[in-house]
């Protein structure tokens, strides 16, 4: 498994360590990772993904998984997070066309 965030695309950066005479040895910065269960509320399900800390507040702030997943463009998303994106869009025009055939017989 690789330390990416399905959700952001974080991955694992490469800086150094600088001692007190400056003597530079390379190291890795790992993204802070949590697998989570996301729910998502046009699904009704729950989903685990491997998440950033920082996406979780993120997807705090926005509203969901599902406000998140719609607005995040394709190439950043891990292919799991791809398909529930699909999921989710699919579901919300259904949804959508659904309410507005009811919309006029009222």
């Amino acid at each position: 498994m690789s330390r990416r965030c399905e959700l952001t695309g974080v991955g694992p950066m490469v800086g150094h360590n600088v001692s007190h005479s400056n003597i530079k040895t390379k190291r890795r910065f790992l993204p802070s990772l949590a697998s989570t269960a996301l729910f998502s509320e046009s699904l009704n399900q729950n989903f685990r993904l491997k998440v950033s800390k920082a996406a979780l507040r993120t997807l705090d702030a926005r509203g969901g998984l599902d406000v998140f997943l719609l607005k995040a463009s394709d190439d950043v998303l891990s292919p799991r997070a791809l398909k529930l994106k699909r999921q989710v869009k699919a579901r919300s025009t259904a949804v959508a066309a659904a309410s507005a055939e009811a919309a006029p017989a009222a």
